[in-house]
């Protein structure tokens, strides 16, 4: 028992130094593997200032016409003269084409010979109803008679003016859309007719603006989208009523500068005049919540996340009504890494304009 007491006593010792010895290793790696709790996150800044905002609103428009109308005839029948000159101005009234009435101008010619014999009728019934040869009945047949025929005249002498088809007003003529000798009924389309000489621009906007639409007031409108070049329209008439699905007001104004063509798209850009000065901040830097928009304002090297209220929305940019003063250090870069209360470091102050630009390249 003596000789074995010696040999467990170091075998016990050795094995206690390479725990020892594991759990120090073990250690060093932990420390390695760990990261720096208090390393400051890097951020870049903008101080906020108070900056001009105009209150522009921008909406798409459609070109229509002064006056559009689709020329169709009132009666079936088949086209025995059309007189179109495809592109090209006509005057109001003039006979665009005209329709086999034939039939119709028979009819009223046998009209016209029944009403030529009651009317003789008449003049032989008449001396005879003062002497009370006939009776007073008879007579007031034939004169029905006689009223009967020029109602069928008149109505038949409508039906022929149906046959002509004529242009209601002075414009551009399109292109035809039928052949003469082709048989048409009133839901063909013959061609269009519209004044290009004033155009009008329909634009919609958001029924929250509809006080800042005004009858007679200018709005600008972009014509080209090749070129920012402006053209004024005059705003003519509001519909009184938003539409239901949209809450959208339909707006019409007439343009007073430049020319398109009817169908055209174009950006219209209305004032809705409260031109101020508040903060303006790149949109990219607010982190949107349930509730709230926040922004990261740097304070004393903590990174606070702050409240704050939108106006109106740029491309690149927004007005903060609400949250921020004058002077206060924005995050605009490492938004994402920054936690509330913890520590930042500005690595540099950047400018806004500088900011856009940049978003405007990419």
């Amino acid at each position: 028992m003596q000789r074995l007491k010696k040999p467990v006593t170091i075998f016990f010792k050795g094995l206690f130094f390479a725990t020892l010895l594991t759990a120090c290793k073990s250690k060093k790696t932990d420390d390695k593997a760990a990261p720096k709790q208090n390393a400051p996150v890097v951020v870049d800044v903008i101080i906020g200032e108070a900056q001009p905002i105009t209150n522009v609103i921008e909406a798409n428009g459609t070109v229509i016409a002064k006056e559009f109308v689709e020329l169709h005839p009132e009666v079936s029948g088949r086209l025995t003269y059309l007189n179109f000159p495809e592109g090209k101005n006509i005057g109001q009234g003039t006979v665009v084409a005209r329709i086999n009435d034939a039939d119709l101008r028979a009819q009223i010619g046998k009209s016209k010979v029944q009403l030529e014999l009651a009317e003789k009728t008449i003049e032989r019934y008449k001396p005879l109803l003062d002497i009370n040869g006939i009776n007073q009945a008879d007579y007031d047949a034939v004169v029905n008679q006689v009223n009967g025929y020029k109602a069928d005249i008149a109505y038949t002498q409508a039906l022929i003016d149906k046959t002509v088809i004529r242009a209601p007003f002075s414009g551009v003529a399109g292109l035809r859309q039928v052949s003469p000798g082709a048989y048409v009924t009133p839901a063909t389309v013959i061609a269009t007719l519209q004044q290009t000489n004033e155009v009008k621009i329909d634009f919609t906007l958001p029924d929250t603006y509809g006080n800042a639409i005004k009858v007679g007031a200018l709005v600008d409108v972009e014509l080209d989208g090749a070129t920012t070049k402006r053209s004024k329209a005059m705003i003519t008439a509001v519909e009184p009523g938003a539409n239901t699905d949209t809450r959208n007001l339909k707006v019409r104004a007439v343009l007073k500068e430049g020319a398109s063509n009817p169908g055209a798209f174009v950006k219209v850009f209305v004032d809705a005049g409260n031109n101020r000065s508040s903060i303006k901040i790149p949109t990219n830097c607010m982190i949107p919540d349930d509730k709230n928009n926040q922004v990261v304002v740097v304070k004393n090297g903590k990174a606070n996340f702050v409240n704050v209220e939108t106006g109106v929305r740029e491309a690149n940019t927004v007005e903060i009504t609400k949250g921020l003063n004058v002077g206060d250090s924005i995050v605009v870069t490492g938004v994402l890494f920054a936690r509330p209360k913890g520590a930042v470091k500005v690595r540099s102050v950047k400018k806004l304009a500088d900011l856009n630009k940049t978003a405007e390249g990419n």
